[in-house]
């Protein structure tokens, strides 16, 4: 069974709506033709016994009475409802032809006496006695007219006229049909086309082409979709790039370590090493590094999935920075880095993982030994600045150049400059940096250092607890 697609079911819907609106179009015509027509001609008869009254009226006073109409004298009577459409010039004044019978108005109408008795014209089973027409004479009361609602057509000619605009109103409602069925097709061929390119681009997109755009010159909900779709496009692109490239860089320093371990090794084997404590100390350097580089990354991807463990307590900025720099004192006095901090006098609290911020501190203590030429200065400044606490931390040269600062952060990123160190690291301690600062709802900002090396700007919000 084979299912219609969507522009099949966008025209039947289209087109469906418009049989439903056409129908209904055409049931209202012809109820409100027929109620506006029946209206006309009752209208019509209104006016007509209208001017019998004041005929009768005359015939009453010129007679003596109703006796000339007694009996059987159709005659007169018939002569009374010809005379009620001559004005008093004798000119036909009615709206169509004189004959009465158009209407049916002989059959339909009676005269009554003043009792309300018979006298001629149309013998009705029933009088409304609301709708009788008084007639008088010299303000005398001498006589009613009845008249029975009209309710349909009778003529033939009325039929007729009744006949052609029915038949009139089917014919528009066919053409209306007609006009909708071609509009819906071009309608759904037209809706269809931008989305038929979205489709194909998203099929295309789904193997790897992520170099195909489409190009939708429209400013309607698609074309936004078209735009969104571009975007995407472009960012999976992107995404695809970096994967690449952090494979790629991955592999570079697992191979690294590797590689130095397996000629150690092989060098060992042969002969060519002996076995003695420098050479072991080589190799659990190669095995550190190795670690290392397995740990951060394993961060990294935790980091990457939300999973990254927190358990936050209330802990004294200053306390963990003092810790921290007591530990690598020695190693920066080794570099001959001259150490100076500016701490508050007040306790820089937050609420925070101690664990994290030590491993956070490390990292950009481990980062200033690494890229801060011997003989350097390291700045240290921790203050609270409104609600927030700012840690400012600073190196002498090298500096980095200013349009890499914002890739600083990015993983397995490295400035391929001075700043660069054979043993610089893997590029993932300010990554992970970042994203230990995020967790703790802070920043983290590089800039120029006013000693000619990096600035670390981070900040904390005040933990009011």
């Amino acid at each position: 069974m084979i299912r219609p697609g969507v522009t099949a079911k966008l025209f039947l819907g289209l087109f469906a709506t418009s049989v439903v609106v056409a129908l209904a179009m055409a049931i209202a015509m012809q109820a409100s033709f027929a109620r506006g027509f029946i209206g006309y001609l009752s209208q019509q008869e209104q006016q007509r016994v209208e001017r019998l009254i004041p005929v009768l009226a005359q015939a009453y006073e010129e007679n003596g009475g109703w006796d000339f109409l007694r009996g059987r004298q159709r005659g007169a009577w018939y002569s009374l409802m010809r005379a009620m459409d001559l004005g008093p010039s004798g000119v036909d004044e009615s709206d169509g032809p004189a004959d009465e019978t158009l209407l049916g108005l002989n059959i339909r109408i009676s005269l009554l006496d003043a009792e309300l008795d018979y006298l001629a014209g149309a013998r009705l089973d029933t009088v409304d006695i609301e709708n009788l027409r008084a007639v008088t004479v010299n303000g005398e009361l001498v006589g009613h007219v009845a008249l029975l609602p009209f309710t349909q057509v009778s003529s033939a000619a009325a039929k007729a006229f009744e006949a052609q605009q029915r038949q009139a109103t089917w014919v528009i409602s066919g053409l209306s049909l007609l006009l909708a069925a071609v509009v819906a097709t071009v309608l759904a061929r037209l809706l269809m086309q931008p989305v038929r390119l979205i489709a194909s681009g998203t099929r295309r997109l789904a193997v790897g082409d992520y170099e195909h755009r489409i190009q939708l010159n429209s400013r309607d909900e698609l074309g936004r979709l078209a735009d969104d779709f571009n975007l995407l496009a472009l960012s999976l692109k992107k995404n695809e790039k970096l994967r690449k490239n952090f494979m790629a860089d991955v592999s570079h320093e697992l191979r690294t370590p590797l590689s130095i371990l397996k000629g150690e090794l092989e060098a060992l084997e042969d002969g060519v090493r002996k076995l003695d404590g420098q050479s072991i100390r080589s190799l659990q350097t190669e095995v550190l590094a190795l670690s290392q580089l397995v740990d951060d990354l394993y961060d990294l991807s935790l980091a990457d999935l939300g999973a990254l463990s927190y358990r936050k307590e209330p802990q004294d900025l200053r306390d963990v920075l003092s810790d921290a720099l007591l530990q690598y004192r020695p190693r920066l006095a080794a570099q001959k880095i001259d150490v100076q901090y500016d701490m508050a006098e007040e306790p820089l609290m937050i609420l925070a993982d101690g664990g994290r911020l030590r491993q956070l501190f490390n990292n950009l203590l481990e980062n200033v030994l690494k890229y801060t030429d011997a003989g350097g200065v390291l700045r240290l400044e921790a203050t609270q600045q409104d609600d927030e606490l700012v840690i400012v931390i600073q190196d002498s040269p090298p500096g980095v150049p200013a349009p890499l600062l914002n890739s600083l952060f990015d993983r397995l990123f490295r400035v391929e400059t001075s700043r660069n160190r054979a043993r610089g690291g893997a590029g993932l301690g300010l990554a992970i940096c970042k994203k230990i600062v995020e967790g703790h709802d802070g920043t983290i900002q590089a800039s120029h250092s006013e000693l000619g090396g990096l600035c670390l700007t981070i900040r904390f919000p005040v933990n009011r607890s």
